[in-house]
């Protein structure tokens, strides 16, 4: 692999205009794709085959668009000392209930003080009014949005209380804005100060904008042909830039140090596109591996996030091995620091602190492997009472959250939770009243609504209020009781469905998967770093430290998320259950970026053993020339993790502290303390890989058959920066 990738990094650097302008002709039709045929994002989760989703899809048909449009409840509470049925207030509350229905996009809205059917509470001091709306949730326009609420907050008068919620109110992803630029402008102060040189850096960030542009301009234009969630462009985004910047930043790196090792620019950027170039592609291997093994899970929406976002990672990875050389061919010695580019100027190659950190780790490698350990064994404490939802908490001091308190208070936490139960079949209408007697015998019931029949009298929906919420145990309990309970009959299926029975059955489904999908990568990702490394104990000692890290990570999101700790520290003003899709997510991004880590700095550890160097030598001298990128890097990530954290919304906010976490638990404290003290303790060992796997084909990431290969045209010797030491005992 290294000389196949050495030859296209040559030909890259070579025909460097050529292939400037192809990337170039790339980003400019992924962005008229984007402009021209782009469509809408979704916000549904569904899951296919699932009780639930299919019963949906049965509605639409049924009931038609009154099944499917996207829906708001306005919550009001009368004055205090006063109820909604007065004269004077009630006058007030149906002419709200008339300007809802004069709003744009609306087609139907309730008077909650209608004497046909009023919706008030016992004590008639709260009530609230359905609005309708012709279209799904995420069709409804921002000005249809923006007349809602405006509305709402213009009837808050005379000490009558009126608050909305509803999934009309969730506003569509956003790709681009503060969270991306806080990551870019902190990665460019990092790379300026790790390189010394600006042009470096500028390069450096600019081809990884071009990589992440493309892949999310595709994504884009994706939307056009396939429904794909809202938040598949940011995540895409947000891993692609981190990733993008990481891998540029590991192949200049290596440049520079071919060139002050005395190579010509050309051969120096072939040779770093075939050691370092290895390395990203075997990296890369790993984090594709990861996100595409997403779709074990068997949900669309996760397949679809998994698969754009893993696309995104081969576009990083070929803009690396070809765009990067090719403007290195460009930048040439301008690349290095300005007192370096003068051919024949001494190497500064000193990283003094980094080998007192692993002089200090390899000489008590039991004390802070254990140290270690337990550090990341603490901070995952919280994870043993993780739990999961699809139904997520708005804000507290929002709207949504002051709505859903009025009507929790009124009417019972059951409300934000409603089950409805579709009867369909020639005999629905006629068994519906049998049904409903049977569903009100069931434990953990609020109310059940009559029955309502579709038009055609083939199918009939009851609603049916918990009286416990929608994150609770009880809820869950009695979705399973209704469908164990509740038995068909020739002429009349039934289902349950609703929101909160779409989120049990996503999280049940997710529950399932993980394990298999845990099996699944982490299998693979073990093959590949065996071949990578020839050797089992090297895979299994940074499987392990994963498996650390995602508990530490899980552990702390816990803590912040559905505790409340340090919720102002990362703006967040609501706590409760983690979004269901987190944990696979999470799982999935942190184990291709741990192995990351594990590739780029393990493996110029075994690039010094292979030359020859005792193992803790080889430990310290590979941690003294790997380190310094692999902090830099870790410290890129962490940045555009973290700048999705403060403004991020519901969704993305949980999901962009864990991913800055974990980089921070994996680089720091796993792969820079606990695997080389591992290392350590296994000593020859962790380099040997038994005979009866010998046949096993060798990757050759540290380039050695570059060495024998590939004829050298520098002029003076390698030095110890670019070769760990002066064997050449190739193992």
């Amino acid at each position: 692999m290294a000389v196949l990738l050495y030859r296209l990094g040559l030909t890259s650097v070579r025909r460097r205009v050529l292939v400037v302008l192809v990337w170039l002709l790339v980003f400019v039709a992924s962005g008229v794709g984007a402009v021209t045929l782009s469509g809408a994002t979704v916000t549904a989760f569904r899951i296919p085959g699932q009780e639930s989703t299919t019963a949906l899809e049965v509605m639409g048909e049924r009931f038609g668009s009154a099944a499917g449009g996207g829906s708001a409840q306005v919550v009001l509470q009368a004055p205090a000392g006063r109820t909604l049925v007065q004269t004077q207030v009630a006058e007030q509350v149906s002419g709200l209930a008339a300007e809802l229905r004069r709003l744009p996009g609306v087609v139907a809205a309730t008077d909650p003080v209608d004497a046909a059917n009023p919706v008030v509470s016992k004590d008639q001091r709260i009530g609230y009014s359905t609005v309708s709306y012709g279209v799904t949730a995420p069709e409804v326009t921002d000005d249809q949005r923006t007349a809602l609420t405006s509305l709402v907050e213009r009837s808050r008068a005379d000490g009558l209380t009126v608050e909305v919620r509803g999934d009309v109110l969730q506003a569509k992803g956003q790709v681009g804005g503060p969270a991306e630029m806080i990551g870019v402008v902190v990665a460019l102060l990092v790379l300026a100060i790790t390189y010394g040189s600006l042009v470096s850096a500028g390069m450096n960030l600019l081809t990884a904008v071009v990589g992440v542009g493309i892949g999310a301009l595709g994504i884009t234009t994706l939307t056009g042909f396939i429904d794909l969630q809202a938040t598949t462009p940011v995540l895409a985004v947000m891993l692609g830039l981190a990733v993008g910047i990481d891998y540029a930043l590991f192949i200049i790196t290596r440049f520079r140090h071919e060139l002050l090792a005395g190579r010509p620019v050309e051969e120096a950027a072939a040779m770093a596109v075939g050691t370092a170039g290895s390395a990203v592609v075997t990296a890369g291997l790993t984090v594709v591996i990861a996100l595409a093994g997403l779709s074990v899970a068997g949900i669309p929406f996760l397949t679809e996030m998994g698969l754009a976002a893993a696309g995104t990672i081969v576009f990083a990875v070929l803009i690396a091995v070809t765009l990067v050389p090719a403007m290195l061919g460009f930048v040439g010695r301008k690349a290095l620091p300005r007192r370096s580019r003068v051919e024949g100027s001494p190497v500064h190659a000193d990283h003094g602190f980094y080998r007192r950190w692993s002089h200090g780790v390899t000489r008590h490698p039991w004390l802070t492997l254990l140290a270690a350990v337990v550090v990341l064994l603490v901070i995952a404490i919280p994870v043993l009472s993780l739990r999961t939802s699809l139904v997520q908490h708005p804000d507290r001091d929002s709207t949504q959250a002051h709505a859903e308190q009025l009507v929790e208070t009124g009417f019972g936490p059951g409300f934000s939770a409603p089950l409805l139960i579709l009867i369909d079949g020639a005999d629905a209408v006629t068994r519906a009243p049998v049904i409903r007697d049977e569903v009100a015998a069931q434990s953990d019931i609020a109310v059940v609504a009559p029955a309502r029949p579709n038009q055609a009298n083939t199918a009939a929906l009851i609603t049916v209020i918990p009286a416990s919420g929608p994150d609770s145990t009880e809820t869950n309990d009695l979705v399973h009781a209704l469908r164990d309970n509740i038995a068909d009959t020739p002429g009349a299926q039934v289902y349950v469905t609703g929101t909160t029975a779409v989120s049990i059955d996503i999280s049940h489904k997710l529950d399932q998967a993980l394990p298999i999908y845990l099996a699944l990568v982490v299998g693979l990702a073990f093959i590949l770093l065996i071949l990578v490394f020839r050797s089992i104990l090297v895979p299994v000692v940074g499987v392990l430290g994963f498996l650390l890290t995602i508990g530490a990570v899980l552990g702390a999101t816990t803590a912040v998320f559905q505790w409340g700790w340090l919720s102002a520290v990362v703006n967040s003003n609501s706590t409760g259950p983690l979004m269901s899709l987190s944990p696979i997510i999470i799982v999935g991004i942190l184990f291709g970026l741990a192995m990351d880590y594990q590739v780029f700095l393990v493996a110029r550890m075994h690039e010094a053993y292979a030359h020859g160097a005792e193992p803790r030598t080889a430990i310290v001298t590979g941690f003294g020339q790997s380190a310094p990128v692999v902090v830099a890097a870790a410290t890129i990530m962490f940045a555009v993790f973290a700048g999705f954290v403060p403004e991020g919304d519901a969704t993305i906010k949980p999901i962009g502290f864990a991913l800055a976490m974990g980089i921070l638990f994996d680089a720091i404290i796993v792969r820079m303390i606990a695997v080389p003290a591992a290392l350590t303790l296994l000593g020859h060992h962790a380099w040997s890989l038994p005979t009866w796997l010998h046949w096993l084909p060798e990757l050759d990431v540290e380039g050695a058959a570059l060495e024998r290969d590939i004829p050298t045209q520098s002029t003076t010797e390698p030095t110890p920066e670019a070769h760990p030491t002066p064997h050449d005992t190739h193992h």
